[in-house]
């Protein structure tokens, strides 16, 4: 059965979405694009609505939003095999890359807990029912609130403009307040995150992996989360200037891993493609592709198409030309290439499905439903699941666009 899904703008500007033919359609008012990320939460039959828990032991510690406000993160318990089991889910939403932007931000609930929904739906792989999350629906399960701007990587300030950027500080803070709420005592636990959070929990797992005992099976997930280093239509690099702008602003050179850095430029460091190879934790990359976001925020923005050839086409897939496809194939290259050592590893797992899509682990239409997305008839959660549990072994890519069928492609109407 077709779900009706409702979405969550995530940053700024105003959206409604419905479903046509298959596709999900966004009708935004274009704001911002480059600082905007889009996921959604598919409207379920009474999906388990979680509360806001504040950290207010955070702020001792410095550990605190872009304005100086508590982070926070929703809590569902779990119970039976998996009560002493735990699901960390790091939330997207993201960056900002100058002063300008950061104060904007601190009026959003991405940099205020002020803002922040008093409570949020859990669906996807935040559901407590079986038939929704076959395997993570009675574990721990927690929404990490991100109010940083920086991956939660930053720690520094700016006085002047009465900026925190502390997202490296909020990690330790709610890690160890979790952990002093019965993670300690984790048999199993897995680091998820979705788009900038897939980003940030590359960034922590090998951290995560350090709070545990060695006879804790741990793991971690990035959904939407390898971003690339790649050149925009007008042969620019829209997404470095973006993301070097965050590592000096928010004072991230510290907190990435000295692995890369050793002999990596900062910026490059917070690339996940310099990033995975030097992971020591098992790790899942699900992915799309033809990523929605990157398509309208890295590689196709108004600033190198200023006359608008790319406009429909990052708006609608199939309103893409020939030579634009062509473009677009190319970056599936580069995503394959990024990840041909990584894929090489026996304990990482992989689901690259050839879609336009963004953020599939969250929304229940691409998790786990009758018409989920799927490589070899195998569901995004059924992949996962095999994966953390070693049932099978999982490096699933998709043949190129536009085989694949399943897909459940983003539709943007303006």
């Amino acid at each position: 059965m077709r779900m009706k899904l409702f979405w969550f703008w995530v940053v700024v500007g105003v959206a409604s979405w419905d479903m046509a033919g298959g596709s999900q359609l966004l009708h935004l008012n274009g704001t911002e694009l480059p600082f905007l990320e889009t996921y959604g939460v598919s409207q379920v039959n009474n999906p388990v609505m979680v509360g806001l828990t504040l950290i207010t032991s955070a702020g001792a510690k410095g550990a605190v939003c872009l304005d100086g406000t508590s982070p926070g993160y929703h809590l569902h318990r779990g119970y039976g095999s998996g009560a002493n089991s735990w699901l960390i889910q790091l939330e997207g939403g993201g960056w900002c890359n100058n002063v300008r932007s950061c104060v904007y931000r601190k009026t959003t609930r991405r940099g205020s807990s002020k803002y922040m929904e008093k409570q949020l739906p859990f669906t996807g792989i935040l559901s407590n029912k079986a038939e929704e999350n076959p395997d993570f629906f009675n574990w721990n399960r927690v929404k990490l609130r991100y109010c940083d701007g920086a991956s939660f990587a930053g720690d520094s300030e700016d006085e002047a403009a009465q900026l925190q950027f502390r997202g490296q500080r909020i990690w330790l803070a709610a890690m160890e307040d979790l952990m002093s709420k019965g993670m300690h005592y984790a048999k199993q636990a897995l680091l998820s995150g979705c788009s900038a959070g897939g980003l940030a929990s590359i960034l922590h797992c090998d951290e995560f992996r350090d709070l545990f005992p060695r006879t804790t099976k741990v793991k971690c997930l990035s959904d939407a989360g390898l971003f690339l280093d790649a050149a925009d239509v007008s042969g620019g690099h829209t997404l470095r200037n973006i993301y070097s702008g965050v590592v000096n602003l928010q004072g991230v050179k510290s907190n990435l891993p000295r692995v890369c850095t050793n002999h990596l430029d900062p910026t490059s460091c917070f690339f996940p493609q310099n990033l995975i190879a030097g992971i020591k934790t098992p790790l899942f990359l699900l992915n799309a592709a033809y990523d929605a976001w990157q398509l309208q925020a890295s590689l196709a923005p108004s600033s190198a198409d200023p006359h608008g050839y790319w406009r429909q086409c990052t708006l609608n897939n199939a309103k893409c030309s020939n030579s634009q496809i062509q473009f677009l194939q190319g970056f599936r290259n580069q995503m394959l290439n990024a990840i041909r050592g990584f894929s090489s590893s026996r304990q990482n797992g992989l689901f690259l499905n050839s879609c336009f899509a963004h953020c599939q682990s969250e929304r229940q239409d691409t998790w786990f439903a009758d018409d989920s997305p799927t490589i070899g008839n195998k569901a995004i959660a059924l992949a996962v699941g095999d994966w953390y549990f070693d049932r099978a072994a999982v490096k699933a890519i998709d043949c190129a666009y536009p085989c694949d069928k399943t897909c459940h492609n983003l539709v943007f109407h303006e």
